[in-house]
């Protein structure tokens, strides 16, 4: 089907002062002649698997909001590929449904550049590359911005034959979007390769790929070297989604730009840190993927072990990409393989409520012995971290949906208030960053209550972001990810030697877990997890904060044994 691109001519037809390609620029108005004259450039942002979920709840609604900001690039078509056979219209149907906005018309104008291609991700032997036909439908796109280009006098006719030479084929950057499950990247990618690369001078083509990476050392770096052989690393993104979360992005602006957190953040002030990621519901007919996988796969090898480093990490040379992932590499290559003395599994079984048990999930076997639940405890062996404990917990089918970080400091010396202690213990401060729900930053203090007795409380110093930026749209981690990759910033996605490290830390447990060397202990659906699992925590110093009133959990409606 022949897309629709049409552009509109320059409102200002004055000299250029720059020729840079720029991805802020309204997308339902006319460009800058300063924006466009000079190197005529697109973008095509193929969604591969656009059929799927991932692509119509993440992917489009992610750009549907960079293009309604202003940050998509001028003359960016988005090509859906799938093998499902769609019209277009049904398939815009489809994705109409995630996109989201009180004006239809840009919902109707956002889908005008949107367009939909049916076809296989493997070649048939002896056939034509099965992207062959993809990419005639990408070289027609930026033919027809060229001859737009032309014909809209975005070269003058005083332009030399010189300088109207170079105006001879559009500059097509291309980014390829793999919502595919991971056994097809390295055949997908081989397509790409082979018959659907940007070939224009001075253009670029990147390809993003969704976790998983692989089940262990072993499979991930057989998937890397297949991708390795087929792309360099600057044209690879590996997405982690967590790291495009609003918060996990303030982290590193925390931590480095306030003077009070830099001379606390140490082993000589804090005790432990926790890592938490709770979900209330079960696996929900993803039983038969999930199984494979497990809850230490799934959510703790990769998203929190990321967040873990930008908790540990010290302060990079610069804000540049590779500055920072160094930095994130050489905590992970500081932390041994988990022992399974520190780990505790679960799984879910029957609620109280009749919810079903995990096995009881379709695809699941009865004896399955997945977990759906962690407690692992790890530490950096390095001169700042040297003996704290990060205690990481993730579940499935818990008493509510929720991901933070807890810095837990030390009880403070010489104790003036010793004897209003409770059950012996004080009260420690505690720094938290809740990435989900409800993004907020809290510091836990001990304070006096009003009142004529000296009696202690616990309170906090809170900053509720859905209260403080009432007025500001908080982005969605894809879109911000995404908008990365249009830019060519790969901070925010994994190298490849992180996950090496990443899985090196993990494999070993992984392996034996899989080979039934640990039970995964039994918790009832919407508890708080295994008894087992808050045991550990305190063993390796965890402390419940126990005093005669907490503010802090009274005003969340929450128990502050769950923590």
């Amino acid at each position: 089907m022949k897309p629709d691109l049409t552009i509109d001519p320059p409102n200002n037809t004055s000299s250029p002062s720059s020729s840079s390609f720029s991805a802020k620029n309204n997308p339902s108005g006319t460009p800058s002649s300063a924006k466009l004259k000079g190197y005529p450039q697109c973008l095509t942002i193929t969604v591969l698997g656009a059929s799927g979920d991932l692509a119509r709840k993440k992917t489009y609604p992610a750009l549907f909001s960079l293009w309604k900001a202003g940050h998509v690039p001028f003359n960016t078509k988005i090509l859906g590929y799938a093998r499902s056979k769609l019209e277009l219209d049904e398939f815009k149907g489809k994705i109409r449904l995630f996109l989201k906005d009180s004006s239809n018309e840009k919902i109707e104008h956002f889908l005008s550049i949107c367009d939909y291609v049916q076809g296989e991700y493997s070649s048939i032997e002896e056939g034509p590359p099965c992207f062959s036909g993809l990419n005639e439908v990408i070289e027609e796109l930026e033919r027809e911005v060229e001859v737009n280009w032309k014909e809209n006098a975005f070269i003058t006719p005083s332009t030399s034959a010189a300088e109207n030479k170079k105006y001879k084929r559009v500059v097509g950057n291309r980014i390829f979007y793999l919502a595919l499950p991971p056994v097809v990247y390295p055949s997908v990618c081989a397509e790409i390769k082979a018959s659907a690369m940007s070939s224009t001078k001075g253009s670029w083509t990147r390809v993003v790929v969704e976790k998983p990476f692989g089940k262990d050392l072993e499979s991930s770096e057989k998937l890397n070297q297949s991708l390795s052989a087929l792309f360099s690393e600057e044209q690879l993104y590996r997405i982690d989604h967590y790291l495009g979360k609003e918060l996990v992005q303030n982290l590193v602006v925390m931590r480095f730009a306030n003077r009070f957190i830099s001379p606390l953040w140490n082993r000589d002030n804090i005790a432990n840190v926790q890592i938490i990621f709770k979900e209330p519901f079960g696996t929900e007919g993803r039983g038969g993927y999930f199984d494979d996988y497990g809850i230490i796969r799934d959510v703790i090898q990769n998203h929190l072990l990321q967040i873990m480093c930008l908790v540990a990490m010290e302060k990079p040379c610069s804000l540049s990409p590779d500055d920072i992932r160094d930095e994130k590499l050489k905590v992970l290559r500081c932390i041994a393989p988990v022992s399974t003395d520190n780990v505790v599994v679960g799984q879910y079984s029957t609620g109280p409520h009749g919810q079903p048990a995990y096995v009881d999930d379709p695809g699941v076997p009865e004896n399955s012995m997945a977990p759906t639940f962690c407690t692992c405890v790890m530490y950096v062996k390095n001169e700042r971290w040297d003996g704290v404990p990060f205690i990481i917990k993730a579940g499935k089918a818990l008493n509510e949906a929720k991901c933070e970080i807890r810095v837990q400091f030390k009880d403070v010396p010489g104790d003036l208030f010793e004897s209003r202690r409770v059950q012996g213990k004080q009260a420690r401060n505690e720094f938290v960053v809740r990435l989900q729900p409800d993004p907020t930053i809290f510091m836990k203090m001990t304070v006096k209550e009003p009142g004529l007795d000296m009696n202690l409380a616990q309170s906090e110093l809170e900053l509720l972001y859905t209260t403080r930026y009432q007025r500001v749209a908080i982005p969605e981690a894809y879109e911000r990810l995404i908008l990365d990759c249009i830019n060519g910033d790969q901070q925010h996605f994994v190298r490849r030697d992180e996950l090496v490290a990443a899985w090196t830390i993990f494999t070993p447990l992984l392996k034996y877990i899989d080979a039934g060397g640990m039970k995964p202990y039994p918790y009832p659906y919407g508890s708080v997890g295994p008894y087992e699992a808050n045991a550990l925590r305190e063993r390796v110093g965890h402390q419940t904060n126990v005093i005669g009133r907490d503010i802090t959990w009274e005003k969340h409606g929450l128990n502050s044994q769950e923590y």
